[in-house]
């Protein structure tokens, strides 16, 4: 792989970690300061800060692991300091996509309206519950790392650089099946989650469908506070769920790189195609969210009337 090609991987590289560290980073600090301003923090706040706090953790692992790529791959070779950051990744990926989760469901149940006994109770409890599911999925996430950072870390780390040694080279096409095994464990894990956001997503269709049937029968439009609410929910749904899908196709790529002639490559481009996905979901959760989106429209502001100031 030429020099050319892996500088200006390098480059986007940092360019996307420094844009999703300024958003994550921008959610964190809003609500860090709200919270403080109003010695409490709302549900919605707290899901949102430990997504970002999770994100911005993934992110640095991510471009951890490229730089480690190109400019130490001897550590490739080695167990221990793989073996960590293989236990970092599994954890805050789990982490990012358990606590997006939970925002699919925390959407739901504030923004719906079905008239079932069980769901009226649930949406009654799901502001008391919230720190304790984010508690269960810290657990989760910490419960499934373990196991599967040491099936990575025999399996696809060894092999990166298996094309020079022989012996990792036989000893990855020895391990084939065990090697496939724990990728679908770790993604049938993964499955869950995306599948409890896609019917929360369906679900939110349902109830915007049937509230805009009763505004249509009484007669008084179907654009209201609630319609808005359902379009607001929906976007940051499905913008998470179409992102989830491209982060799992380049974990797939960066996974299954041994199989490909240039193992480096594949790598790094996996790695650059997952960072989309922490990074610029933040900014839709945003521009989603009135209190970050006022925070940030200040803010802009600010930075502008400082540049022009500069000018002049």
């Amino acid at each position: 792989m030429s020099g050319e090609v892996i500088n200006t991987l390098m480059i986007i590289t940092v360019g996307e970690f420094s844009v999703g560290i300024l958003g994550n980073a921008f959610i964190v600090l809003v609500n860090f300061m709200d919270c403080m301003k109003n010695k409490k923090i709302a549900s919605i706040d707290l899901i949102l800060t430990s997504l970002a706090i999770s994100r911005i953790c993934l992110m640095c692992i991510i471009t951890l692991d490229g730089f480690m790529l190109v400019l130490d791959p001897d550590v490739y070779a080695t167990g221990k300091q793989m073996r960590i950051i293989d236990f970092f990744w599994t954890l805050t990926n789990h982490l990012s996509i358990w606590f997006a989760t939970c925002l699919s469901i925390f959407y739901f149940f504030k923004i719906a309206n079905f008239f079932n006994p069980l769901f009226l109770w649930m949406k009654w409890r799901i502001e008391r519950a919230i720190p304790g599911i984010l508690l269960v999925c810290v657990a989760f996430a910490v419960f499934i790392s373990l196991p599967a950072a040491e099936d990575l870390n025999d399996d696809f780390r060894l092999c990166v650089k298996a094309k020079w040694k022989t012996n990792l080279t036989l000893r990855c096409r020895i391990n084939k099946a065990q090697y496939a095994s724990s990728k679908v464990y770790l993604n049938l894990f993964t499955l869950f989650p995306f599948s409890v956001s896609l019917i929360s997503f369906l679900l939110l269709i349902l109830s915007l469908w049937r509230h805009i049937r009763r505004m249509q029968l009484n007669v008084t439009g179907c654009r209201d506070p609630s319609t808005d609410a359902h379009m607001g929910a929906m976007k940051a749904v499905i913008s998470f769920l179409l992102l989830f899908i491209a982060y799992n196709l380049s974990f797939l790529i960066a996974t299954s790189s041994y199989f490909m002639p240039e193992t480096e490559l594949a790598v790094l481009i996996g790695e650059l195609i997952a960072l989309i996905y922490p990074s610029s979901h933040s900014f839709i959760l945003i521009l989603g969210n009135k209190k970050l989106r006022q925070a940030s429209l200040r803010v802009l502001y600010k930075v502008t009337h400082a540049l022009k100031r500069r000018n002049f």
